[in-house]
């Protein structure tokens, strides 16, 4: 593979740059940085946080540069994945980010551009774009996180008012104490195999009989939730493709999910590491050299295998997709490499938290290896889907396959 830009891209790439230049300030690498603050524990520098991802997310559509490969039909600019990586390596220089809109667009636009009624995607389409609305994802539960097509919350058809009556709970649900609409999947017949009875709907986290409890994790943060569905009613035409079709459905989503997870970590880059090892004046120490060394290639690696499955997402080449599952996996070991060297730089400091320079942030990271470790599917997860769909090797027994729901042993 050529790594040089091509003229296209070259000029491309100087676009990026002017219009970076002429609305963001370049990153400094240490608490100064704004664009870090989507670890804080402090509320108040957090909702400054969220502020400005909203503001810089509706610069990016002022100004034509969100949605990079989006079809224009849909208000994007309609560029290649080639386009899209361009601008994320250029944006890595600088102190801004659309933050967790990033990733509801990444989950939530291809599911509706594919799925969508022609009325969902008027809706829903262009305030996703300019982060006018906030997503999240309604998906796991406590008895069907990896094996996500057990899921027990049941939606039933009230024939009187068209409307579903929805109860069940979810968990794991990532920013749901923010989120405008969610995306929901749920059980709407159980009296076929798991994945059959399926229906994937939108819904309005305002609606009555939703409740969110926070998960408090270790960092002392809530970006995971509980959320309980208590009667909560949908309207019929908030079903995103067919009732009982929802498996299908929420594959689309699932496509792009490690993928996505797999480009989170902008507020961690190589150069906010090579900062703090100068600040530290450790930058001459040839072990903590050396592991820079493997933080900047596993950084190349990276951004050369979510080329390819960007492409193979975008063309429907999804047997190339399951690179997908690599890049997760590569990504959260990668991760905690990054942010383990962090630790090592700060010396005795990095046993410190909150007391630590910078108010604890790279302890944060460091401990939130282990949620990019489980979100997405966990990484046995991927690693089984490498093995039986790229290797070929025998697939793990599934004895309830062509079992009722209903009829199935669940936990």
């Amino acid at each position: 593979m050529d790594f040089e830009d091509s003229p296209e891209l070259a000029s491309f790439r100087a676009e990026v740059r002017d219009f970076l230049d002429a609305h963001a300030e370049l990153r400094r690498g240490d608490e100064r940085d704004w664009s870090r603050n989507g670890a804080a524990t402090d509320e108040e520098v957090a909702a400054d946080y969220r502020r400005r991802c909203r503001e810089w997310q509706r610069t990016l559509a002022d100004h034509g540069w969100a949605g990079l490969t989006w079809p224009q039909a849909f208000g994007g600019r309609g560029g290649t994945p080639a386009h899209q990586i361009v601008f994320n390596q250029e944006l890595a220089r600088y102190d801004a980010t659309s933050g967790f809109i990033t990733a509801a667009q990444a989950l939530v636009g291809p599911t509706l551009m594919q799925h969508g009624t022609p009325e969902q995607q008027q809706r829903y389409l262009e305030p996703l774009l300019r982060g006018d609305e906030w997503w999240c994802q309604l998906f796991s539960e406590p008895g069907a996180g990896s094996d996500l097509s057990s899921l027990a919350t049941r939606a039933v058809l009230d024939e009187a008012t068209g409307e579903w009556v929805v109860n069940g709970q979810k968990v794991w649900t990532s920013n749901a104490q923010y989120a405008d609409f969610g995306i929901l999947v749920a059980r709407t017949d159980p009296d076929v195999p798991k994945h059959a009875g399926l229906t994937y709907f939108v819904v309005d986290m305002r609606t009555p009989g939703i409740e969110i409890r926070p998960l408090i994790q270790a960092q002392g943060v809530a970006h995971f939730n509980e959320v309980f569905l208590s009667d909560v009613r949908i309207p019929a035409e908030n079903v995103v493709g067919e009732v009982g079709d929802g498996w299908r459905v929420t594959r689309t989503t699932l496509r792009s999910e490690s993928s996505m997870i797999s480009g989170a970590g902008q507020a961690t880059p190589f150069t906010a590491l090579l900062a703090l090892a100068q600040q530290r004046d450790r930058d001459g120490d040839p072990v903590i050299r050396q592991g820079l060394a493997h933080v900047y290639s596993n950084e190349l690696i990276m951004k050369w295998m979510g080329w390819r499955t960007q492409t193979a997402v975008m063309t429907g080449r999804y047997e190339l997709a399951l690179h997908g599952s690599l890049l997760k996996n590569f990504f959260t070991r990668s991760f905690a490499q990054k942010v383990g060297l962090a630790l090592d730089i700060q010396g005795a400091e990095g046993m410190l938290s909150d007391d630590a320079e910078g108010g604890g942030f790279w302890q944060y990271q460091f401990i939130n290896q282990f949620a990019s470790r489980i979100g997405g599917g966990t990484e046995e997860v991927h690693r089984n889907n490498l093995g039986e769909q790229a290797l070929g090797l025998p697939r793990e027994p599934a004895v309830d396959k062509d079992v009722a729901w209903n009829q199935t042993r669940r936990s």
